[in-house]
């Protein structure tokens, strides 16, 4: 019998993250594992609509973090738990994290109303609180991501923030793996991107194989 695994893939606007979860699922999926790619905000119908308004309209923070949590739980009930259920791996671009990182961090959001809100949105039948196995930090100074960013598509309003609120975002991430460091993996994100590849493959490599309590991956 497949054991599930849910890994999540966080870091700041241009750290490049997207670029490397299809490797991952390619990783897997040669372990002849089923493979669920998603993200968040989104992963469902209604998610997505929540999307839309998260990324490009304004509105008051405490609304902001209301509906990041109100999209998760549809998130959540729809898609994540389902397949862990069925022992599937679940590699999702951005979780709860993001949100103490975005909203906590970058906007500085009351983090003990997030801490709230993630307890009632993320709980578990045994009481525990639903988190990814896994969670790959794509960590990149700031002024090489606005670099990037700054060949990109047209910015939605998060990529379009300053240079201050994305080291504030950053310090975000920081606080959160030193909550839960033994679910972080840190990568180096301003290196090449083969270099990248190299440290999640790895890293995920050894991660999964503690796990498992032997040599090699199952």
């Amino acid at each position: 019998m497949h054991k599930s695994c849910f890994i999540s893939f966080e870091g700041i606007d241009g750290a490049g993250k997207s670029t490397h979860i299809e490797a991952i699922a390619q990783w897997w999926q040669a372990q002849s594992r089923e493979v669920v790619l998603t993200r968040e905000p989104g992963g469902t119908p209604l998610s997505e609509q929540l999307r839309q308004h998260l990324l490009h309209d304004a509105m008051d923070p405490l609304t902001e973090a209301l509906l990041m949590f109100a999209a998760r739980r549809e998130h959540l009930v729809q898609v994540i738990e389902p397949a862990l259920a069925r022992q599937a791996v679940v590699l999702c671009d951005r979780f709860t994290d993001a949100t103490f990182a975005y909203q906590g961090g970058g906007r500085g959001f009351d983090w003990a109303t997030l801490h709230q809100l993630e307890t009632m949105v993320q709980s578990q039948p045994d009481g525990s609180i639903r988190q990814p196995d896994l969670t790959v930090w794509f960590d990149l100074d700031p002024a090489i991501a606005a670099q990037r960013l700054a060949s990109a598509r047209v910015p939605d309003k998060f990529e379009a923030q300053p240079q201050s609120f994305f080291e504030a975002v950053r310090a975000g991430y920081k606080r959160r793996m030193q909550s839960h460091p033994q679910r972080f993996l840190k990568v180096d994100a301003g290196q090449t991107v083969e270099l990248v590849r190299q440290q999640v493959l790895s890293g995920l490599q050894r991660w999964w194989q503690a796990q498992q309590g032997q040599g090699t991956a199952a």
